[in-house]
C-alpha cells in the first residue's frame, strides 16, 4: 500500500529546515531505522554530500539516519532495499535528468507504488505527478521525458502563490502560467501552498496542513479545497 507525504516546500518561513513536519515523518516513518536521501535536484548547486548532510540532522532529531543514494554504487538496489526515501527540493529539470540517467525513474515508482514509504518536497513533489511540466523551475537541463512517478493521477504546482493586489509587477501569475499548461494538457494541477501537503495511503488522498489547496482544472473556474479534503477520485 502506498505512503507518500507530498509536500510544498522543506521550510516555513522563520523555521527550520522540515521543522514543520517533523511530527507527520516521525509517524510517517515510524518503521524506519534509517531513510535513502535523493539530492540530485541540489537546491543552489549545493553538493550532494552537503545536501545529504543538512537532511540526516534534520533527520537526526527524530532518530533517523540518512545516506544519500550518490553513496551507493548500485543506484538501483538502493532504491530497492531502502526502508524509506526521500527526495529534497531543488531543480525538477536536474531532478528528473538524474533520474533517467541513473536509470531509477521506473524503479522509484515501482518501489513506493508497493509500499515503501517515500517523501517529496518541492521537486522531490513535482515528479509525484504524472509529468513534471508544471513546476516553477529554470530548464536548466534537458531531460529525456517530462513523465516522472506517476504516484498520483493528477500533477502538482508546489509553492503556489496567490497574486498579490497591490503588487506592481504585471509578469504572469502562477495561475496564468497553469492555465498555459491547460491549453494543450488535460491533466488537473494541484497548486499547493507553503505549509500544505498531501498524505497518501493506499488510493486515498487527503490534503493536509492548514492552508486551503487550489485545483485547476481544464476549461473550469479553479476551485479552492478545504484542508482535510479527499482528493482521491481527481483525474
Amino acid at each position: 500500500m502506498k505512503s507518500i507525504i507530498i509536500a510544498s516546500t522543506s521550510t516555513l518561513h522563520g523555521g527550520s529546515y522540515l521543522e514543520y513536519l517533523l511530527p507527520t515523518l516521525k509517524q510517517h516513518f515510524s518503521n524506519c531505522k534509517s531513510i535513502l536521501f535523493i539530492p540530485f535536484a541540489r537546491p543552489g548547486g549545493i553538493t550532494h554530500d552537503a545536501y545529504t548532510e543538512k537532511v540526516a540532522a534534520a533527520f537526526a532529531s527524530i532518530d533517523i539516519s540518512v545516506k544519500g543514494i550518490h553513496e551507493f554504487e548500485n543506484p538501483e538496489n538502493a532504491v530497492k532495499n531502502a526502508e524509506g526515501i526521500f527526495t529534497g527540493g531543488g531543480n525538477t529539470f536536474l531532478l528528473v535528468t538524474q533520474l533517467y540517467q541513473q536509470n531509477i525513474m521506473q524503479v522509484l515508482s515501482e518501489t513506493v507504488k508497493s509500499g515503501t514509504p517515500y517523501l517529496g518536497t518541492s521537486a522531490g513533489s513535482n515528479i509525484c505527478g504524472l509529468s513534471m511540466q508544471t513546476t516553477n523551475d529554470m530548464p536548466i537541463v534537458y531531460p529525456p521525458s517530462f513523465q516522472t512517478l506517476g504516484l498520483i493521477p493528477f500533477n502538482l504546482n508546489p509553492h503556489y502563490l496567490d497574486p498579490e493586489a497591490q503588487s506592481k509587477h504585471m509578469g504572469e501569475t502562477r495561475e496564468t502560467r497553469i492555465k498555459e499548461f491547460h491549453a494543450f494538457n488535460s491533466i488537473p494541477v494541484l497548486g499547493l501552498r507553503e505549509g500544505s501537503w498531501l498524505d497518501v495511503k493506499g488510493n486515498k488522498i487527503t490534503l493536509k496542513g492548514t492552508l486551503q489547496a487550489r485545483l485547476f482544472k481544464q476549461n473550469e473556474t479553479p476551485e479552492e479545497l478545504e484542508t482535510e479534503s479527499d482528493l482521491s477520485n481527481l483525474n
